[in-house]
C-alpha cells in the first residue's frame, strides 16, 4: 500500500505552528523601544525619590525656600535633618517610633504566616465536609475593604482591654493578613505531587509530621514571598498604626505624618524622615526578591 500527500490548492500554505503567548511576550518586551520605554519610566518614577534624597541633605532655609533642583547652582550639605530624627529624645525625634515599627512589623509577620501554615495545609491535604466552600470563603475575604472593619475590631479591642497597645496592631494586621496568605499557601501546596504525602504516610508519618518534615522545606519560597509582602506592607501602614496605636507605641509612618504639624512646623525633616523609614524595606526587598518573585509564581503557574 502506498500513501500520497495530497496536494496543496495554489495560493495556500501550510498553516504554521502556533506559538505560545508567553514567547511572543517576551520576544516583544525584548525589542530594543521596550526596552528604551522602561529605561523611562524607570528615570522618571526615580526623579522624586533622588529629589527627596537631595532635600534630605539641605539646611532647612534652603528647603523652605528653594526647590530641590536648585541644590546643584547652590549645594548646601547638612546633616542636622539626619540627627534631629534620629535622636533619641525630642519633638521630632524618630528613633523611638522606628523601634516600634519592629516590635508591630515581627509579630504582625510570623502569627499570620503560622496560622496560613496550619490551614492551608488542612484545606489542601485533609478531606472534610465543606473545604471548598470554606476556601472559596477566605479566598473571597480578600475584596473586603480594610475600611468597614476598623470601627467593629476598634469596637472589639476596646471591650478586651488591649485599645492602643500592640496586641490590637499584631491582630489586626494578621486579621487583614491572613485571606492572601492562606491562598498563596494552598496553592502552593497542592502543587507538591501527592505520591510524595502518601509515601509519608506509607513510613507512618502523621499529619504534623508531614507538615513539618515534609512539606515545610519545600515552602520556603512561597513562606518567603509572604513574608516580604507582609513585611513591606505592616511597615508602610499607616491606617491600621493610625486608628489602633496609641500615642507611645505608634510605627513610624504614623510619626512622619506627625511631623509637619498643622501649620507645617516641621516639614523640612519630612525627607530625612522618609529616607529612615525607607531604608529597612529596601533592604529586605533587594535580599530576597528572588524568593518574592519565584514563590509568587509558583502558586500560579502548572508544569
Amino acid at each position: 500500500m502506498s500513501t500520497t500527500t495530497p496536494p496543496v490548492s495554489a495560493g495556500t500554505s501550510p498553516k504554521a505552528p502556533a506559538i505560545p503567548a508567553g514567547t511572543l511576550a517576551r520576544k516583544k518586551l525584548s525589542k530594543p523601544w521596550a526596552s528604551l520605554a522602561a529605561i523611562v519610566l524607570a528615570v522618571l518614577w526615580t526623579i522624586p525619590t533622588f529629589g527627596l534624597l537631595v532635600s534630605s541633605f539641605r539646611p532647612e532655609r534652603a528647603i523652605k525656600t528653594t526647590g530641590w533642583w536648585t541644590f546643584f547652582s547652590d549645594p548646601q550639605v547638612t546633616l542636622a535633618n539626619y540627627e534631629k530624627v534620629l535622636a533619641s529624645e525630642g519633638a521630632n525625634a524618630l528613633f523611638p517610633y522606628f523601634v516600634n515599627s519592629f516590635i508591630i512589623v515581627i509579630p504582625a509577620v510570623v502569627i499570620p504566616m503560622t496560622l496560613a501554615t496550619l490551614a492551608s495545609y488542612a484545606i489542601a491535604w485533609i478531606d472534610f465536609k465543606g473545604r471548598d466552600v470554606l476556601f472559596v470563603a477566605i479566598f473571597a475575604l480578600q475584596i473586603v475593604p480594610i475600611q468597614v472593619t476598623l470601627i467593629p475590631l476598634l469596637t472589639l479591642f476596646v471591650d478586651l482591654g488591649i485599645a492602643g497597645e500592640f496586641a490590637s496592631m499584631w491582630l489586626a494586621h494578621s486579621t487583614f493578613a491572613l485571606p492572601l496568605a492562606i491562598f498563596l499557601l494552598h496553592n502552593f501546596m497542592r502543587e507538591i505531587p501527592r505520591e510524595l504525602i502518601e509515601a509519608a504516610r506509607v513510613d507512618g508519618a502523621g499529619h504534623v509530621k508531614i507538615l513539618f518534615s515534609v512539606l515545610l522545606p519545600l515552602l520556603a519560597p512561597a513562606l518567603a514571598a509572604f513574608g516580604i509582602f507582609q513585611f513591606l506592607w505592616v511597615w508602610n501602614d499607616l491606617l491600621v498604626g493610625l486608628v489602633f496605636g496609641g500615642s507611645e507605641n505608634r510605627p513610624i509612618t504614623v510619626a512622619l505624618s506627625n511631623l509637619a504639624g498643622t501649620r507645617g512646623t516641621a516639614w523640612h525633616l519630612l525627607s530625612a524622615g522618609a529616607f529612615v523609614s525607607i531604608i529597612v524595606p529596601l533592604v529586605v526587598f533587594l535580599s530576597l526578591q528572588r524568593y518574592f518573585v519565584k514563590g509568587l509564581l509558583a502558586g500560579g503557574l502548572k508544569g
